[in-house]
């Protein structure tokens, strides 16, 4: 019998879909209150989940979703950027499918 492996789950912060990790994209707030991307998903600091999708990213710019979420302001640049690399990693989906 070949063991089913686990799936890690997380809240999509702006949907409040529960989604697989590797769907989403990590924020992270550190302890400067520094908010950043983190393609890596090892950063240290509270984190937030948001899927890999540029209507979601600009709908989180929107509603100020990581404002929110960390107390902190952010400024348009940096959802800007959540924008673009969702739709970097929205492309590579599509290229090599779900799981490189």
């Amino acid at each position: 019998m070949v063991k089913k492996k686990k799936i890690p789950m997380r809240k999509d912060i702006v949907t409040g879909e529960m989604v697989p990790k590797r769907e989403l994209i990590r924020v992270v707030k550190n302890k400067e209150n520094e908010v950043s991307l983190d393609p890596t998903g090892k950063k240290p600091g509270r984190g937030a989940y948001v899927a890999v999708s540029v209507a979601v990213a600009q709908k989180a710019k929107k509603e100020r979703t990581f404002d929110k979420a960390f107390g902190v302001t952010l400024t348009d640049e940096f959802y800007d950027e959540l924008i673009q690399y969702a739709d970097h990693q929205q492309a590579r989906q599509e290229l090599f499918g779900k799981n490189d």
